[in-house]
């Protein structure tokens, strides 16, 4: 395994052990799902720098695309629920009561 193969290996499981074990806030889970999402974007733009074919290469941008839009309905969850709940702390939210 390379040393580039092996640091965005580990960028993703830490961003996804984070995600699993320091559910506290809802902020801290978002920004475990970007910092995952980061380093699949730049894991992938590397394969497909090293593959050398332009079929490959609007991958990148369509994840960074979905990445984009996976945040703002993130921040906007966020707002919304600062906004009904006073707090983004997820043991506070309660998915049974609408």
């Amino acid at each position: 395994m390379t040393p580039v193969h092996f640091s965005f290996t580990s960028a993703f499981a830490l961003g996804l052990m984070g995600l699993a074990f320091h559910r506290t806030h809802l902020l801290s889970a978002l920004l475990c799902l970007e910092g995952m999402m980061l380093s699949l974007f730049i894991a992938l733009s590397l394969w497909a720098l090293q593959l050398e074919t332009t079929s490959y290469s609007s991958a990148p941008m369509l994840l960074l695309a979905f990445s984009a839009c996976e945040a703002s309905a993130g921040l906007a969850l966020l707002v919304a629920t600062a906004r009904t709940h006073g707090t983004d702390r997820l043991q506070s939210l309660n998915l049974l009561q609408c």
